[in-house]
C-alpha cells in the first residue's frame, strides 16, 4: 500500500512569515509520535509566491485521518501551545496564514541517494 502525502498550502503575508515559522518551531511535536507518521517539512517560499508548503507523509489515509481527528484537532482547538496557531494565554492568536488549501497525493515512485 503506497504512502500518502498531504501538502497544506498556506498563504502567508510577508509580515507574518516569522510568526508562522516560530509557531511551527514551538509546536508540541505530537505529529512525530503519531501512528503512521513518516515525514514533515515546512517549506519557505524563495521567490515569486507568498505560499508556504507544509509537507507531511503518512503510511495511509487512515493514519492521517486518525491524526486529524485526534492530536491535531486537540492542538488547534485547545488554545494551547500545541498547534501552529496556539498561544499560551488561553486566547487564540490571529492565524498567520490568510488562506489554506490541502493537496493529497499517493506516493507511486520514490528514490533515495545511492550508498557508495
Amino acid at each position: 500500500m503506497p504512502s500518502v502525502v498531504k501538502i497544506n498550502v498556506l498563504t502567508v503575508p510577508a509580515e507574518q512569515r516569522e510568526v508562522l515559522e516560530q509557531r511551527f518551531a514551538s509546536r508540541a511535536g505530537t505529529v512525530e509520535g503519531s501512528d503512521g507518521f513518516e515525514w514533515f517539512e515546512l517549506l519557505r517560499p524563495v521567490e515569486g509566491t507568498d505560499q508556504y508548503l507544509v509537507y507531511t507523509r503518512w503510511r495511509s489515509e487512515q493514519d492521517f485521518q486518525a491524526w486529524m481527528e485526534g492530536p491535531m484537532k486537540a492542538a488547534h482547538q485547545g488554545g494551547g501551545q500545541g498547534g501552529p496557531q496556539g498561544g499560551g494565554d488561553g486566547e487564540r492568536p490571529k492565524p498567520a496564514a490568510s488562506a489554506s488549501t490541502v493537496w493529497s497525493f499517493e506516493v507511486v515512485q520514490q528514490a533515495a541517494p545511492k550508498k557508495a
